[in-house]
This record gives structure tokens, C-alpha cells and sequence, in this order.
């Protein structure tokens, strides 16, 4: 599995797919919808589907003396890496705020989403979409991603209204607690967001396994 995931990370990723980890950092916008922070992460992701796909690195992982769902697993286990590196970006920036920039009156202002440990469970949910409906979807072919990529991005910009909304209604205002306010709360949301993603991920792993084998390449 080493080698496979050195060959996603040398051979298959975009530059674009690392560059855009750094997207991560909008977690610092006041004003703006932090959760698209995530969603431009997995566009860099699909950016590098889209590079592997031309080079044919399907067809050529085929090849290799290693099973199909081991070829799953190395997909999968690289889109992790990159939303865990992302997410772990976001979290430093969290913090900050959460910390440092506790007293900013630009942050205090802010009418959309803090930056807090609730947000990193949206983050966390948003990359789960992802992987169940990009990733699955990608897998029962393959080879066509245009549409699956298109459903997720209806699907994961309707998380992100909800989730952006959520605060407004007066008894739900505390999910945007700013700095450590409400923190049991908090990491209570965040453990949850995580919870949602792993099973996600694992049910959308195990689909496309299954797909993956019925597919005569």
C-alpha cells in the first residue's frame, strides 16, 4: 500500500490538487461562507482525477500486480490525506481565532460562521459528501466523473446554506459560539462531523469496491 500511495501522490495528483489545501485558510475571511473553504479543497482533488484520468492511470493501475479494491484503497486513502491536511490547517486557524484573535472586532461583527470547532464538523461533512457521492460515483465507471462532480456540487453547497443558516434561528445560536464559549458543546458537534465523515467514507469505500469489481476494463 506504500507504493501505491507514493504513486497517487507522485504520478496522480495535480499540482493543483496541493495547492489548493491552502484554501483551508479561509477560515480567516469574516464575511464570507468559511465552509467553501472545504469545498474548493475537493475541487483541487478533482482536478487531480481529471490528470490521472488523462494520463490513463486506471488502466495502468490495473496492470500492477495488486488487487482492484487495493486500487480503491489507494484513491481513497489519498483524498483522505488531503482533506485531513486540509481540515488540520482549518483547525490551526480555528484556533487562532479562537485564541489571538478572540477580541477582533472584525470576528465579533461577523454575521456568517466563526471559525470554532463547529465549523470543522461542517468541514468534516462536506468532505464526507464528497467522498460518498463524487467518489462512489466515479467508481461505477471509472471514467465519468463530470456528473458525479456536478451532484456533489448541488449536494455540498445545500449543506453549506443549512449549515451557514442554522445560527440564525434564535434557539440555535449557540452553534456560533465564538472562541472556547460553549466548548463541550463544541467538541461535542466536532466529534459528531467526524463520526459522519468515517462512516461515510467507509460505506462509500465499501460501494465502490463492489462496483469497481464489476467493471471489465
Amino acid at each position: 500500500m506504500r507504493n501505491i500511495m507514493r504513486k497517487e501522490m507522485k504520478l496522480c495528483a495535480s499540482p493543483i490538487t496541493y495547492w489548493f489545501i491552502l484554501f483551508g485558510l479561509m477560515f480567516f475571511l469574516p464575511g464570507y461562507p468559511i465552509l467553501c473553504g472545504a469545498f474548493f479543497t475537493t475541487l483541487g482533488i478533482y482536478q487531480g482525477f481529471l490528470y490521472a484520468r488523462e494520463a490513463n492511470d486506471i488502466e495502468f493501475s490495473a496492470l500492477l500486480p495488486i488487487g482492484k479494491k487495493d486500487v480503491v484503497k489507494g484513491k481513497y486513502l489519498f483524498v483522505c490525506l488531503i482533506e485531513g491536511c486540509a481540515l488540520l490547517l482549518m483547525l490551526a486557524v480555528a484556533l487562532i481565532r479562537m485564541t489571538a484573535l478572540a477580541d477582533s472586532v472584525v470576528y465579533l461583527s461577523n454575521a456568517l460562521m466563526n471559525a470554532n470547532l463547529f465549523a470543522l464538523g461542517g468541514a468534516l461533512l462536506i468532505f464526507g459528501v464528497f467522498n460518498v457521492v463524487f467518489l462512489g460515483g466515479f467508481f461505477k465507471t471509472a471514467y465519468n466523473m463530470g456528473k458525479p462532480f456536478i451532484i456533489y456540487i448541488i449536494v455540498s453547497f445545500m449543506f453549506i446554506i443549512v449549515l451557514e443558516a442554522l445560527h440564525h434561528f434564535p434557539e440555535l445560536g449557540v452553534l456560533n459560539s465564538f472562541g472556547f464559549d460553549n466548548i463541550g458543546l463544541q467538541v461535542l458537534l466536532l466529534l459528531m462531523g467526524l463520526a459522519a465523515f468515517v462512516i461515510m467514507t467507509l460505506l462509500s469505500y465499501r460501494r465502490s469496491c463492489r462496483n469497481f469489481e464489476k467493471i471489465d476494463l
